[in-house]
């Protein structure tokens, strides 16, 4: 999925475990497909994951980054009543691998890339619930720091020209561009920043009988534009559950149009950059930008 992407073999998590924590030595190391672009991912026993990073970097940056994540996952744990990982542990370099990896625990639950339940109000009310639980988290004066979703919509103007440019072939580019072209002048809220997940993409979120149950991929929490997190609703509802979302929450228009700009800049990228390395994540981005489309 990425120019020079690490390869991670089960041999290889195997022998790292047992070299790093002798205690897990007994417990069966198995590799799991996943839509997820940023890790390989391994479960140890029945009740850990380990994540190990696909893209080169430096350990260093890398050792830092994962800290980061595992602080973020610590915070939010146990903060709404719907599950997320805890950090468990980090490991270190080893047999031909050359970064650091982290290891939390396993959550069960099927992923709702898998189990599609954009049609469901109920499922719609918990995802509000969750987004609700994780705003009402205090910021303790921070804000959003980086590059990434959640500062300014126009700090994207190069990234969302890369991929007009790319997905000549695959999208209705013109209309694409008359619409960002009104999403990034959209105000920020002037009440401030508050706590968000980052990324609540179908794979990202877990569910047990129709319902929310959990939220994966949690290093990403911290504050951010209060708009961020509604993406979810363009890339997992329909337009009746969408808007039962939208009254839980309470959102004022520009703020919905906020979050349906967050969700058009990450669908943009989806599509044509993983057309060919990663399908499913493609036809994510292609589903997400027909909602909006649609949506007007």
């Amino acid at each position: 999925m990425h120019a020079d992407q690490l390869t991670v073999s089960r041999e290889t998590v195997r022998e790292l475990v047992d070299e790093q924590f002798p205690a897990w030595r007994g417990l069966p190391v198995r590799s799991l497909a996943s839509e997820g672009t940023t890790n390989a991912i391994f479960r140890i026993g029945e009740h850990l994951a380990a994540r190990f990073p696909l893209e080169p970097a430096d350990a260093e940056s890398t050792r830092r980054k994962l800290e980061s994540e595992a602080e973020a996952a610590g915070e939010l744990l146990g903060r709404t009543r719907f599950r997320t990982p805890e950090p468990v542990a980090l490991g270190k370099p080893g047999a031909g691998y050359p970064l650091p990896w982290a290891v939390q625990t396993w959550l069960p639950g099927t992923v709702a890339s898998a189990e599609d339940p954009g049609g469901s109000v109920p499922f719609a009310r918990d995802l509000a619930e969750f987004i609700r639980g994780v705003r009402a988290i205090d910021t303790r004066g921070r804000a959003f720091r980086g590059s990434g979703r959640g500062g300014d919509l126009r700090s994207h103007d190069e990234w969302v020209e890369t991929c007009f440019d790319n997905s000549e072939h695959l999208l209705d580019v013109a209309r694409l561009r008359r619409m960002w072209k009104s999403m990034r002048e959209l105000p920020r809220s002037p009440a401030g920043d508050v706590m968000t997940h980052g990324d609540l993409i179908p794979g990202n979120l877990l569910l047990s009988g129709g319902r929310l149950s959990g939220v994966i991929d949690v290093g990403g929490f911290g504050p951010a534009d209060p708009a961020l997190d509604l993406l979810a609703a363009w890339h997992l509802l329909e337009e009746g559950p969408r808007q039962a979302l939208r009254e839980d929450l309470g959102c004022d228009p520009v703020e919905w149009e906020r979050g349906k700009a967050w969700a058009f800049e990450q669908a943009m990228g989806l599509v044509w950059y993983y057309a060919e390395s990663n399908p499913a994540m493609s036809r994510m981005g292609g589903r997400t930008l027909e909602r909006i489309l649609a949506d007007g």
